[in-house]
This record gives C-alpha cells, sequence and structure tokens, in this order.
C-alpha cells in the first residue's frame, strides 16, 4: 500500500503546484473536507488519502469564536506535527497562523480522535531541516513559500494533557 500511495504522490504533487490548482483549490477543496468530516465524524479525511492530515481546531485571533481547518501535517516524533501555513502559495498567511500565534493552545483531531496540543513556531535555525522533513513526505512543497513571495510559517503541534 505504500508503495501505490508513493506513486500517487509523485504524479499529484507537480499537480498541486499548478496555477490552476492554486486558484481552485482553495475554493473547492474546504468545503468537501468540511462535508466529509461531518458525515465521518472526523473519521475520514480527502487529502488523508495522501499525507497524513488532521483537523486544527483554533480559536479566531479577532473574533474569538471557533474556527476549523483541515491540514496536511508531517509527523515528527512522539505524537508531535508540523504544519506549514502556505496557503496554496497565497501572497498572505492563512488565518489559522494568525489563531495560533494569539494563542498556542489548540485541539487536532486525527483519524477522529480530538487531542489538545500547544504549537510553538519554528525558528530560522530549525527551517531548512523541517522543510527537508516536509519534502520528504510531500516533494516540492517548500516551492509553495517561494511562489508566495512571503515566510511560511511553520508551527510544531505538541500533544499536552487536558487540563495542563
Amino acid at each position: 500500500m505504500t508503495r501505490v500511495v508513493d506513486v500517487v504522490r509523485a504524479v499529484v504533487a507537480p499537480l498541486s503546484r499548478t496555477r490552476a490548482f492554486r486558484r481552485y483549490g482553495p475554493r473547492l477543496l474546504p468545503p468537501v473536507e468540511r462535508a466529509l468530516a461531518r458525515s465521518t465524524r472526523g473519521r475520514v479525511q480527502l487529502s488523508a488519502l495522501l499525507v497524513p492530515s488532521l483537523v486544527l481546531h483554533t480559536v479566531g485571533a479577532r473574533s474569538g469564536e471557533p474556527r476549523d481547518a483541515a491540514l496536511m501535517y508531517t509527523p515528527d516524533g512522539s505524537g508531535r506535527a508540523i504544519v506549514a501555513g502556505s496557503n496554496f502559495a497565497g501572497d498572505r498567511h492563512p488565518a489559522w497562523t494568525a489563531n495560533l500565534l494569539a494563542s498556542p493552545d489548540a485541539e487536532i483531531t486525527v483519524r477522529g480522535r480530538r487531542i489538545p496540543v500547544h504549537a510553538t513556531l519554528i525558528g530560522d535555525d530549525e527551517r531548512d531541516a523541517v522543510w527537508a522533513r516536509i519534502e520528504r513526505q510531500w516533494p516540492g512543497y517548500r516551492g509553495y513559500e517561494r511562489e508566495s513571495g512571503r515566510v511560511v510559517r511553520l508551527f510544531r503541534l505538541q500533544p499536552v494533557r487536558r487540563g495542563g
């Protein structure tokens, strides 16, 4: 199965970097992900068919309202996850990154299991190594950073015990 996923990734990864994907992906994928998550109670994500995926649950930095974002993540050992605010190579940071900067305590749902996490912005000293790890999973992903004209925010999500 891993070999099949690797082949599919090798075919799909270049398509995800096309102008058409960057234009239509942000409009089409989030509603599909939300509908699938609702119908499966968070157990299935479309993006998870190709890469490890999670739903990030934050509080809006300005609104204070609950916000959810379906994201690709890269495992970082001991249950930690790395997420990148690539925003489909858009010129603005995705809102969920501002939410984590304002309130780094959040939750994630992975395969239907909700887990409290603490987010840490990854510093310049680690960026190249973290990007290399991400690109082993999804080749060419850092291209979003180059195309966006901004420094993509990278976060490490560390599981924490509830109430602590």
